[in-house]
């Protein structure tokens, strides 16, 4: 399953890159993704030529339905193309992890690092004078299981991080790597759910160092 998560990442990461282009974005496919709700729509077809050539042959549906990799690829850049409409600069963005001992260092740096989608939630809950919308929204996601549910709760959240107008950049590649795990089963879909919670309601203002003895 990690091994499977990070090829989702990589090849999200590099579909995100075409259609981005360097900033000569592909309007034409970044409209038909916004517009399309499932990848076997009408709609999508436009961004079929981008997207499934970059599926691995074992990722692609044998009887026309869907695969999970698929679904969740096609999700997660969706998802980026709602959030890159009327940006003039890229909104997605790895997640750089790092050491504590290095935080400094790379704080210094200014090297850039996206958020995972729940903690860009969360820095714009802190922010927001009436978070009870997003409260309502982000509950509604992770109150459910059924993953048709969780990608329309979704896209009504990318529509408010859309109109924040904050310069967020997100990691849409392992949102991508969350909804494949999101699909596997109940038990997977509850560890997604967990960690979304997690990100969604940390308090940043507290510290974890006391706390390091408790997680074994």
């Amino acid at each position: 399953m990690t091994v499977m998560a990070n090829e989702i990442e990589n090849v999200t990461e590099r579909i995100i890159r075409q259609l981005y282009n360097n900033g000569n974005t592909d309007k034409a496919s970044l409209s038909a993704l916004r517009s399309a709700s499932t990848i076997d729509g009408y709609r999508a077809q436009k961004v079929w030529p981008v997207f499934l050539s970059n599926l691995d042959e074992n990722w692609l549906s044998k009887d026309g339905r869907a695969t999970r990799v698929e679904n969740a690829i096609f999700a997660a850049v969706r998802m980026y193309a709602l959030h890159q409409q009327a940006s003039d600069y890229c909104v997605f963005a790895r997640k750089v992890f790092v050491k504590k001992t290095e935080k400094k260092e790379k704080k210094d740096k200014n090297d850039v690092s996206g958020l995972e989608l729940f903690e860009a939630l969360n820095h714009l809950k802190q922010n927001a004078d009436s978070p009870e919308a997003l409260d309502r929204r982000v509950q509604a996601l992770l109150g459910t299981s059924n993953f048709t549910a969780v990608i329309d709760q979704l896209v009504h959240l990318m529509q408010i991080i859309k109109s924040k107008k904050n310069n967020v950049q997100i990691d849409y590649a392992r949102l991508a790597g969350d909804l494949y795990k999101f699909q596997l089963g109940y038990r997977q879909a509850n560890e997604v759910r967990l960690h979304w919670g997690e990100q969604y309601y940390r308090s940043f203002g507290k510290s974890n160092d006391n706390n390091s003895a408790d997680n074994k």
